[in-house]
């Protein structure tokens, strides 16, 4: 028995998430887990390296799993196989042999997530970023974005009654680069993320943008430590899970 990484991307748009759930069909976990046992011929349980919620996307993901099966003679080979029967939204760029006690979600040392927004309607975009009309001042969300720099507890950003035993968080970067004259990305790395972290720090800064709510109302809302005082979430479709980093020590 042997441990490998997968690592894969997906457009999330017609999935229920990465995480296989009662009554919640069509997730990413399910189809993979799905072609794996087709391709191997046994039975494959895969853990991801987080939970991306419905409708979220991801540039790298990284998923474990043990097999009786020795990939570890041809790994390209069976990277094509399985390329060749997933669905053309979900794409593997590697499997790679890992340490026995190799975890993709726990031994994750950073995550970064991008949010995307664009500011003038685009037919192209519409599904991997979250159209904002007026004027936004990119350079007050930045002063903000920076607060997250010194925030360790970000209650006021999770989802309500979640499992999570701490909301203590490390962030490592928090900024809004612009990628084109309408095109801004809310890039985000630390080391582990709440459910709904990302998309109501997103919702937030908005308002903090559009001169809703002023620097010291944002600092306000994470001292306060009730989701109820942030900002709406920011839809799904514009969020991507863009990078995770591993000890290299794991991979073999």
């Amino acid at each position: 028995m042997s441990r490998y990484f997968i690592k894969l991307a997906y457009n999330g748009t017609k999935y229920n998430g990465w995480q296989i759930q009662e009554n919640t069909p069509n997730t990413i976990q399910q189809v993979l887990q799905e072609k794996l046992l087709m391709l191997l011929q046994e039975s494959i349980e895969v853990s991801g390296c987080g939970r991306t919620d419905t409708g979220v996307h991801a540039r790298t993901f990284y998923a474990n799993f043990n097999c009786e099966t020795d990939l570890s003679e041809n790994l390209q080979h069976w990277v094509y196989k399985l390329n060749t029967v997933l669905p053309s939204d979900i794409s593997v760029f590697s499997i790679q042999k890992v340490t026995e006690e190799a975890h993709a979600r726990f031994d994750a040392t950073a995550r970064t997530y991008h949010y995307y927004i664009h500011q003038h309607k685009n037919p192209f975009m519409e599904n991997f970023s979250w159209y904002q009309y007026g004027p936004i001042d990119f350079e007050l969300m930045n002063k903000a974005a920076e607060v997250l720099l010194e925030t360790k507890d970000f209650t006021s950003f999770s989802k309500l009654h979640t499992s999570a035993k701490t909301n203590i968080c490390y962030v490592s970067e928090a900024s809004w680069m612009q990628i084109s004259d309408n095109e801004w990305c809310f890039v985000i790395t630390a080391d582990r993320f709440l459910r709904n972290m990302v998309r109501a720090i997103v919702g937030t800064l908005l308002l903090v943008g559009k001169n809703k709510i002023t620097l010291d109302d944002f600092k306000k809302i994470i001292d306060e430590k009730k989701r109820t005082e942030a900002g709406m979430s920011a839809p799904a479709h514009g969020l991507f899970l863009a990078e995770i980093q591993y000890p290299k020590e794991l991979f073999l």
